[in-house]
C-alpha cells in the first residue's frame, strides 16, 4: 500500500484544472474496516493536509460514532474520495470533483484492502459512481433505502453545514439511518 500511496502523492494528471495545484489527499491502510468515499478534499482540508478537517468532517465523525483517534487510524479507516484534490469553487460551494481520480486510482486501491470493508458512499458524486444505474432516483431516495446496499456499501448525504435543509425536511435521516449507522460502525470496528 505504501507504494501506491507514493505513487498518488506524486500524481499530477490534472494540474493544470487546479486552481491551488496539486495535492492529492487519501488516507490508506490495508487492512481497514471502512472506507468513506466523499467528492473531494475542500480548501481546509488542501491547506492542512488532513482530509475532513472541518465542520463536515465533525458531523461526519459524530454520525459514525466514533471520534477522530478512530477515524484518522488507517487500521480503521480509509479516506479515498472521487476526486483527490482541491476542485476549487462552484457556484454554490467547492466545484464538482475531478473526473480523473476515481477510475485511475479506486480500482488499485480497492485491490490492496484486505477483506470486505464497509463503503460510505457519501454525498451524489460517491453514489453516481459507485452506484450506477442501481441508485434510485434522488440522494434523498437512495438514502432513505440504504439498506438494498448493504452489506457493501452505506449512501449518505453530504455533512455540510448547507444541508442542514435537508436534514431539517428529512427527520428519518437522524431518527432511523444514523442510528443503524452506528450501530454497524460498531460492528465493523
Amino acid at each position: 500500500m505504501e507504494t501506491l500511496l507514493n505513487k498518488i502523492r506524486l500524481c499530477d494528471v490534472c494540474r493544470y484544472q487546479l486552481p491551488l495545484g496539486q495535492k492529492p489527499i487519501v488516507q490508506l491502510g490495508a487492512f481497514s474496516k471502512i472506507i468513506v468515499i466523499g467528492q473531494a478534499p475542500g480548501r481546509r482540508a488542501h491547506e492542512t493536509g488532513t482530509p475532513w478537517n472541518d465542520v463536515s468532517g465533525r458531523k461526519l465523525r459524530e454520525w459514525m460514532g466514533i471520534d477522530e483517534q478512530i477515524f484518522y487510524n488507517t487500521a480503521h479507516i480509509s479516506i479515498m474520495p472521487i476526486g483527490f484534490c482541491y476542485p476549487g469553487k462552484g457556484k454554490s460551494g467547492d466545484a464538482a470533483p475531478r473526473r480523473e481520480c476515481a477510475p485511475l486510482w479506486h480500482p488499485q486501491i480497492l485491490e490492496q484492502i484486505t477483506g470486505t470493508p464497509l463503503i460510505l458512499l457519501i454525498g451524489q458524486y460517491a453514489q453516481r459512481y459507485y452506484l450506477k444505474k442501481a441508485r434510485k432516483s434522488s440522494l434523498t431516495e437512495t438514502v432513505k433505502n440504504y439498506k438494498s446496499f448493504l452489506p457493501e456499501y452505506f449512501p449518505l448525504p453530504h455533512p455540510s453545514p448547507r444541508n442542514r435543509h435537508w436534514m431539517k425536511a428529512n427527520p428519518w435521516f437522524m431518527e432511523e439511518t444514523i442510528p443503524a449507522l452506528k450501530n454497524m460502525i460498531r460492528e465493523v470496528l
